[in-house]
């Protein structure tokens, strides 16, 4: 079942209106996973930092051993085109993806150029401003690199992130808050997470567990042109009952306030709100 509607489908060099069947029950792919995505927005007319998502896909392709079969800046110009056949007002999620069509003798590891490509946008709508949602722990962890390839943007970590979800949700949360193999706060399980305390922004180092996010490091970069004190740093769950102001930030949401971490409540405040502000005005000033 599609996430969004008015779907269109890149694949075989050409755009088709709706939810096109791409793979086949053979693809490496289908039967062992090895497939990535990346996911960029169009909304107001602009699609902010489509170029790093378009590179980023082509790395985390590398990471799971699938050729890259196309630029980035061959990837960027499919995107446009498609776009052509949504209003300049509608909000779309851009998604390109590969994954592996053949195997080597024993099938699993995947065959050098032997890749397939798609690129499906999706309508979805922006959530208004204030959408907040609320966060719980979870028995689940992010993996290391040894263990799952977490320098990738791949299907096969969002399992992982499934049942993390299913669990906050059956406990009466929108989401988790997820530790790493150490115990430390690694993001949420859908999206990187800030906390603030007397007025300075505070986020998770980046330490191999999780994928630092485009988003992520576009909030950072427009806070210290800002001139706000936002640091990267090892943090635990009692740093983030102690917080005044928690939000997630995802290239789908951009920044999404959290009012409630278990029994800990917090206000959308006022660096939240600046944050998102900031974004925007970066966004639209960049295009």
């Amino acid at each position: 079942m599609a996430t969004g509607k008015n779907i269109r489908t890149y694949f075989e060099g050409e755009w088709h209106d709706g939810d096109l069947p791409v793979m086949k029950a053979a693809d490496h792919g289908s039967w062992l996973g090895t497939t990535v995505f990346d996911g960029a927005r169009y909304f107001e007319g602009i699609a902010p930092d489509l170029a790093a998502h378009c590179a980023r896909i082509n790395r985390s392709a590398e990471a799971l051993m699938i050729t890259p079969t196309m630029s980035a800046e061959a990837m960027q110009d499919i995107v446009w085109e498609g776009l052509k056949g949504y209003a300049k007002d509608a909000a779309v999620y851009i998604r390109p993806m590969y994954w592996s069509l053949d195997g080597d003798y024993l099938g699993i590891v995947p065959k050098p150029d032997a890749t397939g490509f798609a690129i499906c946008l999706e309508e979805i709508p922006m959530p208004p401003p204030d959408t907040a949602t609320t966060l719980t722990t979870t028995r689940f962890r992010r993996p290391v690199l040894e263990d799952a390839v977490v320098n990738a943007k791949a299907g096969c970590l969002y399992p992982n992130n499934a049942r993390m979800l299913a669990e906050a949700r059956a406990k009466g949360f929108g989401n988790a808050l997820v530790a790493d193999a150490l115990g430390n706060v690694a993001e949420s399980a859908t999206a990187n997470v800030f906390m603030v305390k007397d007025g300075v922004l505070f986020t998770p180092i980046a330490n191999g567990t999780f994928l630092a996010g485009i988003t992520r490091a576009r909030h950072i970069d427009n806070l210290a042109a800002a001139g706000l004190d936002v640091r990267e740093t090892v943090l635990g769950f009692d740093d983030f009952h102690a917080a005044d102001e928690v939000f997630l930030s995802g290239n789908m949401m951009k920044v999404t306030p959290v009012t409630a971490l278990d029994d800990t409540r917090y206000q959308i405040g006022p660096v939240t709100r600046r944050v998102r502000e900031l974004y925007w005005d970066w966004a639209h000033s960049s295009h």
